[in-house]
């Protein structure tokens, strides 16, 4: 206990320190109530608004007056409902892709395709800004894991050519970068693994309902269909409810349904929360308007915070990194944008690298035009009273 004491104290030291936020409500108009006081919520993953959306609720609501609040088991006992069946048959068509499963978390989906699909005589290539999920697959795996550069697609072909003596090499990366908010390079991944005969996996936990012309990712928003192996996203920010999948042939479906441990042993997501991820795809890819809307706010909010002279990472995504170096720099911006009203927590190690503490935005639909405005309006007033 003495040791984990010093270990804590450290952390403080190092202006890392971490304490939990309360929200009491949250409304469908950008606002939540954070310990006591209204905000305007500006570091929610709700990019399309679908969480507080009646339709998602109503559906919830039935669910569970139907199957009740617990599934009261695993898929492969008690916990297999016809919602959980025809969420994932769904999936399968929204992703395009042959079948697709449902897991409880997209880490889950992460750990069980990674622990699942590759071994001990195998390699996994993965981008060095690869969510921590990934991070914790690759190790679980046992396979060898090699780290490509962010996004550099010369290193990663690099590493391809040198390391060839694998049974299986699989590159995985994420499609949107939750805490830069840019785009992985699809295309020239895809063509890697092509000519060096390798496997790609992409983690659009990011990215599903939000890229593509009917929000279906990554794969949709460079025309790659059917050029992915292995797609994994999650139902808990786009979609607005909770839970992860995994989707791909029928085969891998089925192999991840057999052997992965994080689907085979978990009890079942409840009915109530899978009905609702199901009305909400039917929902993303009927109002394209959300998507079109999110853009151009992202745009916008980009092109204004560069030109009053931030670093800003992204511009493309609902994600948005103001950059500001050290902790106590980013701690310094999150409690100025909270005296404003606005909720961006900080973001520091380990979470990103050292020296890349950031202030993480991330933009919802449903977002007002004048709560934009106080956005910028209070980064400039910021911006200004540090440089007098």
């Amino acid at each position: 206990m003495k040791d984990d004491l010093g270990e804590l104290e450290k952390i403080k030291e190092g202006g890392l320190y971490r304490q939990l936020q309360t929200v009491e409500t949250m409304s469908d108009q950008g606002y939540a109530m954070v310990n006591g006081h209204k905000m305007m919520m500006f570091a929610s993953n709700n990019y399309l608004g679908l969480a507080n959306d009646q339709r998602l609720i109503e559906a919830s609501v039935q669910a569970t007056q139907r199957f009740g609040t617990g599934s009261t088991g695993s898929r492969l006992t008690t916990g297999n409902t016809i919602v959980h069946e025809k969420l994932e048959k769904r999936l399968a068509e929204f992703k395009q892709t042959d079948a697709a499963i449902v897991l409880n978390t997209g880490y889950m989906a992460n750990i069980a395709a990674l622990t699942t699909l590759v071994g001990r005589d195998d390699l996994i290539l993965s981008d060095e800004m690869n969510h921590a999920s990934i991070i914790d697959g690759c190790r679980l795996s046992r396979a060898e894991t090699i780290i490509y550069r962010h996004t550099d697609l010369l290193d990663l072909e690099m590493k391809l050519q040198i390391n060839t003596r694998y049974r299986k090499r699989i590159i995985v990366t994420d499609g949107v970068f939750s805490m830069d908010g840019d785009i992985a390079p699809l295309p020239g991944i895809v063509e890697l693994a092509k000519r060096y005969d390798a496997l790609v996996m992409v983690d659009d936990a990011h990215a599903t309902g939000v890229l593509g012309k009917d929000g279906r990712g990554t794969s949709e928003h460079f025309g790659l269909k059917g050029k992915i192996d292995i797609e994994m996203g999650t139902l808990s920010k786009a979609v607005g409810a909770e839970g992860g999948y995994i989707a791909g042939s029928r085969s891998l479906v089925d192999y991840v349904l057999n052997r992965a441990r994080p689907f085979v042993f978990s009890t079942a997501l409840s009915a109530g929360v899978v009905a609702s991820a199901l009305t909400a795809v039917d929902i993303i890819q009927s109002e394209p308007e959300r998507r079109v809307r999110i853009r151009a706010m992202s745009q916008r909010l980009y092109n204004e915070l560069t030109s009053l002279g931030y670093t800003v990472s992204g511009g493309e995504t609902p994600i948005l990194a103001i950059i500001c170096g050290e902790p106590e720099q980013a701690m310094f911006l999150s409690k100025e944008l909270h005296k404003h009203g606005i909720y961006a927590p900080a973001i520091r190690p380990p979470t990103v690298p050292s020296g890349t503490s950031r202030i993480r935005l991330t933009l919802m639909a449903t977002h007002q035009e004048e709560q934009m405005n106080h956005v910028i309006d209070v980064f400039r007033t910021i911006r200004t009273n540090r440089y007098k």
